[in-house]
């Protein structure tokens, strides 16, 4: 998994003033947490934590105020403007080398369906996994080759990389193929009512 290293300042202003000058200075205001510690207010720089965050589960080094302290956190929560997308805010979940998380990783399917024009539908584009804060998984790729409408990929088919577990029932639906034939059928009655009026 990816690790990227941010400098962070501490900061000791409050509310939506001192959030937007934090923006107005390129930087985002940042929250950090978990162990059972007070929270830490940061700011971080605007660009590369955007940069950072592409990354799905990034482990972020942070190096705050300039070496005084160094703490791994991960994403937890990003707040982007509606309209023009850039970040207002972002909670970041400390953690430690070693220590087991709950996170949600992207499932990639691969693969061709059998041959006649079925659907794959993505039930979750993302599993719940418990895994080592520093050995997120980026992905899971799951193959549908030859798979014929009806037949379904349930959480625990999917093969999960070493030291990492569901967070969620295995027998929940993740993939599942559809016929193409219902999709078709509408469209025929169409015609057949069409032709005959």
């Amino acid at each position: 998994m990816s690790e990227v290293k941010l400098a962070a300042e501490a900061r000791n202003e409050f509310g939506k003033g001192a959030a937007r000058r934090i923006r107005r200075d390129s930087k985002v205001p940042v929250v950090l947490y978990g162990h059972g510690v007070d929270p830490v207010h940061l700011t971080l720089p605007g660009h590369e934590l955007l940069l950072a965050l592409r990354t799905p589960n990034v482990l972020i080094a942070l190096d705050i105020d300039g070496g005084q302290r160094s703490e791994l956190a991960i994403p937890k929560s990003v707040q982007r403007d509606p309209i023009k997308g850039y970040l207002e805010h972002v909670d970041l979940l400390l953690v430690k080398r070693g220590e087991k998380v709950t996170v949600e990783i992207p499932v990639q399917a691969e693969g061709e369906l059998a041959a006649g024009g079925n659907l794959l539908e993505h039930v979750l584009n993302t599993l719940s996994v418990e895994t080592e804060a520093t050995h997120i998984p980026e992905a899971v790729t799951v193959s549908v080759e030859g798979l014929e409408a009806g037949a379904s990929v349930l959480a625990k088919d999917i093969a999960l990389p070493a030291g990492t577990t569901l967070a969620i029932d295995g027998d929940t639906v993740v993939l599942q193929v559809l016929s193409a034939q219902a999709e078709e059928a509408p469209e025929g009655e169409n015609g057949e009512a069409v032709a005959e009026a």
